[in-house]
């Protein structure tokens, strides 16, 4: 009798297309992230510079409506196509229609940097992110890739800006990835954008950029009534963040309804914000306000501190100044949580830190990538109680979202279309509360 016996190939060499496909997306990656990082640093330090300057010449400030008017004029007349920013990228990842102009990069940057020279309310994050979407588009249209590779690509841009202005290579990573739709992370473009944020954030630091350090000091053990609080403040974190992402679309929505001339609007919100800011002595909230927030890890303050915050800076992004939300949305967090420290009976730094990050996690719906940021930026101590108040904000911000043009991949706890862009959310409700009863 002959015995046969079924070959089982236990084979274990990697499949070899394995390696030149690594080596395509090392390549890939670190070039978008040289690119990405070495922008960072230039805006950085242009921005240092502004910041410097405004302070310095604090009258600066009656130059915010016709820098606001300048900026407008510009974008009208050149700036059309890249005016949806961030959304415009998330568009691209899921639905490619043309490359982005390389023109969105210096347009962002000078326009923020004008910006914070005459004290507008905003950020820096949205900046870094179109400037490295924009140059990784320049590098797909250069090298002919594919649309999926342009996906990817494109992600990784995303990712090596967030990170290298930051300082957060983990963060930055994640956050390429998770911002996109919510629910769902395209595990093909990891590599690609790990790669790229760890290298941004190198190529940044080289070029001798340095990141704010804030003074979370020894954090306290985690208890149950640590939990506890940090659940409560974490529904406070995802209201603000609703309260803000809300504001800012509604409110930008009736400025272009009241003042169709686009150049106008920035004039107008900017003589308002100047006006106000000079006459109630509140030229602290204008620019990125770092200093009030290391100060919220460090001593009570004014509880009014973060919806002031907030009015200065929907005020500022709806009538159209430039340069993002997310810096601002860490100072209403971090004021916010220490203006809740006292009542849920925890240390100011923790509660400012789980703020920091929790209401920017609510606002864009990135619980994980900002979860991470608490762990580079406080230390792996505060990764349980940040991720826990992301998680609740997160849940608590709704179907809302700084970026409208992300899309609902898994519902969070409610129901709604596969797919449906974030902007289309509310008419989509409304259409199914008026919708006969069978």
């Amino acid at each position: 009798m002959k015995l046969t016996f079924r070959r089982h190939s236990l084979d274990l060499l990697p499949d070899p297309t394995l390696i030149p496909w690594l080596i395509k997306w090392l390549f890939l990656a670190s070039l978008v992230a040289a690119l990405a990082g070495s922008a960072s640093a230039l805006f950085l330090y242009c921005l240092e510079w502004a910041t410097d300057t405004r302070l310095a010449h604090p009258q600066l400030i009656w130059l915010l409506p016709f820098a606001g008017f300048a900026m407008g004029w510009v974008y009208l007349h050149a700036g059309q196509s890249v005016e949806a920013g961030n959304n415009l990228l998330i568009d691209e990842v899921h639905a490619p229609q043309k490359t982005i102009p390389l023109r969105m990069a210096p347009l962002v940057m000078g326009a923020t940097v004008v910006s914070h020279l005459t004290g507008a309310s905003v950020g820096r994050e949205g900046t870094a992110v179109q400037m490295g979407g924009a140059l990784a588009d320049q590098v797909v249209r250069l090298l002919r890739l594919s649309a999926e590779d342009r996906r990817i690509l494109l992600m990784s841009g995303v990712s090596a800006g967030f990170a290298s202005v930051f300082g957060t290579p983990l963060a930055g990573a994640i956050f390429g990835l998770e911002m996109m739709a919510i629910g769902r992370i395209r595990y093909g473009s990891l590599l690609a954008c790990f790669v790229a944020a760890i290298v941004a954030d190198q190529v940044s630091l080289a070029w001798g950029v340095h990141h704010t350090l804030y003074p979370v000091g020894a954090l306290p053990p985690v208890t149950l009534w640590g939990l506890a609080a940090m659940t409560v403040a974490g529904i406070a974190f995802g209201a603000t963040g609703r309260l803000f992402a809300m504001l800012t679309h509604h409110l930008g929505r009736a400025f272009k309804r009241a003042v169709p001339y686009g150049p106008l609007r920035p004039f107008i919100g900017g003589l308002l914000i100047a006006l106000v800011a000079w006459l109630c002595h509140a030229q602290h909230y204008l620019g990125l306000g770092v200093p009030t927030i290391v100060s919220a890890f460090e001593q009570p303050l004014p509880a009014h501190e973060f919806i002031t915050k907030l009015g200065f800076t929907v005020a500022s992004l709806a009538s159209g100044f430039k340069g993002g939300e997310v810096t601002p949305l860490f100072y209403i967090g971090a004021t916010l949580g220490n203006a809740l420290a006292p009542l849920l009976h925890m240390p100011f730094q923790v509660l400012a830190a789980a703020g920091f990050v929790a209401v920017f996690a609510g606002a864009a719906n990135t619980p994980l990538a900002c979860t991470f940021m608490a762990i580079e930026l406080f230390g792996s101590g505060m990764g349980v109680y940040a991720g826990l108040a992301c998680v609740i904000s997160y849940l608590f911000s709704g179907y809302t979202s700084i970026y409208r043009a992300q899309r609902v991949a898994t519902a969070k706890y409610r129901a709604v279309p596969e797919n449906i862009k974030l902007d289309d959310v509310p008419a989509w409700q409304q259409q199914r509360q008026h919708a006969p009863r069978e």
